[in-house]
């Protein structure tokens, strides 16, 4: 993708500041858009992606945020505009993925996945399509492979994203006559700051996903920047409502 595919464009990326949403705003910025990176606790990780994408001549600002509350959400957007301005490309990467057998979770875990994972979406971008000046915009929800692979000791997770998934081909529908496109991106089980402080890395577990890639290997964050760039550009404009594996062929 060339460095001035998303020049004039605002991008907001949720839960940024390290891992995949940290790979994919570098590569929007890389693109030419101004990005928002968005943080709840890693405010040194968010300055970390800040710090790369000026160093490489972009624009960037890290913004604190918990996307679950419908408050700090609209101060989100307040500030991206007083920053750059309306923004017209939102990512929605931020997700808590806690896993275990279906009678061991807490109603922390279940608000906590809901508020995240299905709840932080649906503000952002009721915040998105509620902004008085948006033209054409692009939304990217990214969910996982596992709502169709349906992996044991996942159901709060993929539960959360299936619901997703459900809200994003609905979204597509009702803004498509705005020119707002709504798509989801599903990544493999991939390799990233979450999964080797979890231990999976390593583990059984991470050999039997392995397994299951026709590919060979578990996704990285380098692979999914370049797919989002894509389908938020010009050159994904008659694509809205699809779900998209970027998988290595795990379905």
């Amino acid at each position: 993708m060339n460095t001035t595919a998303l020049s004039n464009r605002i991008a907001l990326v949720t839960g940024a500041s390290k891992g995949i949403g940290a790979h994919i705003a570098t590569e929007l910025a890389a693109a030419g858009a101004a990005v928002i990176v968005n943080y709840r606790t890693d405010e040194a990780g968010a300055d970390r992606v800040v710090k790369e994408i000026a160093e490489n001549g972009g624009r960037a600002v890290a913004v604190r945020a918990d996307v679950g509350r419908s408050d700090e959400v609209k101060a989100l957007f307040a500030t991206a505009r007083e920053t750059f301005g309306t923004v017209d490309v939102l990512v929605n990467n931020a997700a808590i993925s806690e896993f275990g057998p279906l009678g061991s979770y807490t109603d922390e875990q279940y608000r906590r996945h809901a508020d995240t994972n299905f709840w932080g979406p649906m503000l952002t971008m009721q915040e998105l399509i509620g902004q008085t000046d948006l033209g054409p915009a692009s939304i990217i929800n990214i969910s996982t492979a596992g709502t169709t692979t349906l992996p044991p000791y996942a159901s709060l997770y993929v539960a959360t994203k299936a619901a997703l998934d459900a809200a994003t081909v609905i979204a597509a529908r009702e803004l498509g006559p705005r020119g707002i496109r709504v798509n989801t991106l599903a990544p493999s089980v991939s390799d990233t700051d979450g999964t080797r402080s979890s231990g999976f890395i390593g583990s059984p577990l991470a050999d039997q996903a392995v397994a299951q890639i026709p590919l060979g290997r578990l996704g990285t964050p380098d692979d999914y920047g370049q797919v989002v760039v894509f389908l938020a550009s010009d050159a994904a404009r008659w694509i809205t409502g699809a779900h998209l594996h970027v998988s290595g062929g795990q379905r």
